[in-house]
């Protein structure tokens, strides 16, 4: 019997994660992607907590005409860059959380990288 999409991405979620591990001075950036929002995290794996969070839910951003998903995804790209310089966090390890590097996924990874973040 064929996988499910969810389980065929927890298993590539599960494969990925086993090698990737986020620590203090270079944090894990994990995405999570909806059907309509885009969340990134920076976590500190060794302690277990979130240094940096951004996501299209903010408040302003919901005032402005709507975007496209792709807009939407470089925004929170260039959110989560902002707010890493803001805590001093240059340098972090990509999680793509078991989604395909491809669309909203690449589109915020290359914000981020604009911004200043190094993975």
């Amino acid at each position: 019997m064929a996988l499910t999409k969810l389980k065929r991405r927890k298993r590539i979620k599960m494969r990925i994660r086993k090698n990737i591990s986020g620590t203090q001075e270079r944090p894990r950036m994990t995405v999570f992607r909806s059907n309509k929002e885009m969340y990134v995290q920076l976590v500190d794996d060794l302690n277990g907590k979130t240094l940096a969070a951004a996501s299209s839910l903010k408040k302003e951003e919901k005032k402005t005409a709507p975007v496209n998903k792709i807009e939407q995804a470089k925004q929170v790209g260039k959110l989560i860059a902002e707010k890493s310089q803001e805590k001093g966090i240059s340098s972090v390890v990509f999680d793509r959380n078991g989604y395909l590097y491809h669309g909203r996924v690449k589109a915020l990874a290359d914000a981020a990288r604009e911004g200043g973040l190094k993975f």
